[in-house]
């Protein structure tokens, strides 16, 4: 087993990588975020990969899986997600779908409902991994640059002020920012705080009325 390749890229799919070393050949697994970051890498490009390697058994045969990243820490970050008694190292590597910065801080705000939509991961493994995680990854949330591989747009005054309403609403930061992101996907047009938290007040609605009606008809 190894911890790093260097070599040329010979061809890359949407989920593989193959590195070319010595006349050798190796079939890399890439997380998403991974790929991501390679975008920009094509055939005969040099390449260099942090790995984790494993052992897949398949009844009486093994194989030598790898799956590589960009650099040690997202390597290390993919370690912790393993000690998850429910998470494999391929389920890892699929949930592994969005900058490591932004899965440790849904893991550290105990963000189930943003967990839940990562490949791979539904309700129980979720709170696994929170229940597992939570308090231990949140270094791993201050890494600078932990991008999609486009430049980030700057957030404006008036959503920072809104979520910022929220949270003194008890709001949990998580819950707020997904809240105010839905509501500026719903109605581009926002462009004050007021707005904002009307809309995310009128989105709320519908289940609040759903329980007064359910209410109603027990009575």
């Amino acid at each position: 087993m190894f911890s790093r390749i260097e070599g040329i890229l010979r061809e890359k799919t949407q989920s593989s990588a193959l590195v070319e070393v010595g006349g050798l050949s190796y079939d890399i697994m890439l997380p998403r975020c991974v790929i991501d970051k390679l975008a920009k890498l094509g055939p005969g490009d040099p390449i260099k990969l942090e790995i984790f390697p494993y052992l897949q058994i398949d009844g009486n045969r093994g194989e030598s899986m790898f799956v590589g990243f960009t650099n040690a820490i997202e390597r290390e970050f993919f370690e912790a997600l393993l000690t998850v008694a429910s998470i494999g190292p391929k389920t890892a590597a699929k949930a592994f779908s969005l900058p490591m910065a932004q899965i440790a801080r849904f893991i550290d705000a105990g963000d189930q409902a943003s967990l839940r939509r990562l490949p791979g991961i539904g309700g129980q493994k979720a709170k696994d991994i929170i229940a597992k995680l939570q308090g231990k990854v949140a270094r791993f949330g201050l890494i600078q640059g932990e991008t999609d591989g486009k430049k980030s747009e700057p957030t404006p005054d008036f959503v920072a002020e809104a979520i910022e309403v929220l949270l003194q609403l008890q709001y949990r930061r998580a819950e707020a920012d997904h809240m105010a992101r839905e509501a500026l996907a719903h109605n581009s047009g926002i462009t004050t705080a007021e707005e904002l938290l009307g809309e995310i007040y009128r989105r709320q609605q519908p289940a609040t009325k759903k329980v007064a009606r359910d209410n109603g008809s027990a009575q």
